[in-house]
């Protein structure tokens, strides 16, 4: 009779883990968390999951969506309790924590060395941290200047081009030139604004983040680091050809302004176009012009989006030939397509479709050997240095409340205290 009981414990048991997808020998259920959010990337999203059900009957996916404005506290909870999705899309500037707090795999051998070989190593890494990778990179958009081109052809200024740039002091001479009577050459949306200073300053040198022999990041306001934040501030204090009132805005809060011809040229991600698309009156024409650049050229800091495995994920090989399927240079490409970025990967980023003068898709394409890992993809503590110190310091530099000599001591001295915590 207990030879008896045994046997029928143990069959339940097993059921158990097969109806939850964990059996070695039952269907697998892996959970997809995408942030996908715009309408054709959560179609394009959901299609690839559909696609690989399909024809893997050993391995099922399913689809959770998440939300970037709440992803890392979310994550976090789920990483603690224990409930972490077996794959996770989120972007590279939010993975160290995760990444040195083993909440993720490491995806070394996990991945196969197709995938490894296309994308390339300035890429990989903004995931690698330590000896580990702990996410693929796959989907980058430059911050590029989106030109009234009526406004801008009118005036007579040289049209730059990312064989021809402007410089930094030129951009700053053209946006004066484009003001007056009510009009501003350029509108700053910097309501998140040290993300968007530190990655354009990386084209003028600025580093900002300085890791020591023995492994240590410290704060170091430089020459390099002052030539964006200077022009804006002069843009918006000295010349006048930059609007005040939209330095706490977001991107999306600009275009009407845009649209409406208040302002020649707004500083924006790549993907923002798709917006621009959807919203923008008829017989307006506008264009993608490339960032400026400074001493190291076009050179521009990115946080690409990543997909990572859970450590905790009792099914890692299971969901990296998930990423790896996702991943596929076609399907990068749809998955570019769909969000309107850049693919990390060099066969997706050959794709025609990602060539077309349509909506200026070549000029983004033509940006992304510039790309660079952004300066604080692998300093811990960053999250709370950015939100403590660095975003209310560069607010007040912007708006005129504080002069640089202060925006450098409240970064370095007050920055430095802050990540000195992390570390011990």
């Amino acid at each position: 009779m207990r030879t008896g009981a045994l046997i029928v414990a143990v069959l339940l048991l097993l059921a158990g883990c097969t109806a939850e997808g964990g059996g070695d020998d039952g269907p697998v259920t892996l959970r997809f968390q995408s942030l996908a959010w715009q309408e054709e990337s959560v179609q394009v999203n959901k299609e690839l999951v559909k696609e690989w059900n399909a024809t893997h009957t050993d391995v099922k996916v399913e689809y959770i969506q998440g939300s970037w404005s709440s992803v890392h506290d979310q994550l976090l909870t789920s990483f603690e309790g224990g409930e972490a999705p077996d794959i996770i899309h989120d972007a590279s500037d939010d993975l160290a924590d995760f990444a040195y707090g083993g909440y993720l795999a490491d995806l070394t051998d996990l991945l196969p060395a197709r995938l490894k070989s296309d994308i390339p190593q300035r890429s990989w890494e903004t995931t690698t941290f330590g000896d580990g990778v702990y996410g693929v990179p796959f989907l980058q958009e430059p911050r590029v200047l989106v030109a009234n081109a009526t406004w801008l052809k009118r005036s007579g200024v040289r049209i730059p081009t990312p064989e021809h740039p402007w410089s930094w002091a030129e951009f700053r001479q053209i946006t004066e030139r484009l003001s007056g009577d009510g009009r501003y050459g350029v509108a700053w949306p910097l309501k998140e604004p040290v993300s968007a200073t530190l990655n354009l300053s990386l084209s003028a040198g600025g580093q900002l983040f300085h890791r020591g022999a023995d492994g240590k990041v410290t704060v170091r306001f430089e020459a390099g680091d002052e030539v964006v934040p200077r022009t804006v501030h002069d843009q918006v204090g000295t010349d006048r050809s930059a609007s005040p009132t939209t330095l706490g805005s977001g991107g999306s809060d600009t275009l009407p302004g845009f649209f409406g011809g208040r302002y020649a040229m707004v500083p924006l991600g790549f993907s923002y176009r798709q917006q621009i698309v959807q919203q923008a009156p008829e017989g307006f024409d506008w264009q993608v012009l490339p960032a400026p650049a400074g001493a190291d050229g076009l050179a521009q800091g990115v946080s690409p989006q990543t997909l990572s495995v859970a450590e905790d994920s009792p099914h890692q090989r299971q969901a990296a030939a998930f990423v790896d399927f996702l991943l596929r240079p076609k399907n990068m490409v749809r998955l570019a397509l769909g969000d309107w970025m850049l693919p990390t990967g060099t066969q997706a980023l050959a794709d025609p479709a990602l060539h077309t003068a349509k909506d200026d898709w070549a000029t983004g394409t033509a940006l992304a050997e510039h790309l660079r890992p952004a300066p604080a993809r692998s300093v811990r503590g960053y999250a709370e240095w950015k939100d403590k110190v660095a975003t209310p310091a560069f607010q007040e530099y912007y708006n005129g409340a504080i002069g640089l000599g202060e925006l450098r001591e409240r970064l370095e001295r007050d920055g430095n205290l802050v990540l000195a915590r992390y570390q011990r």
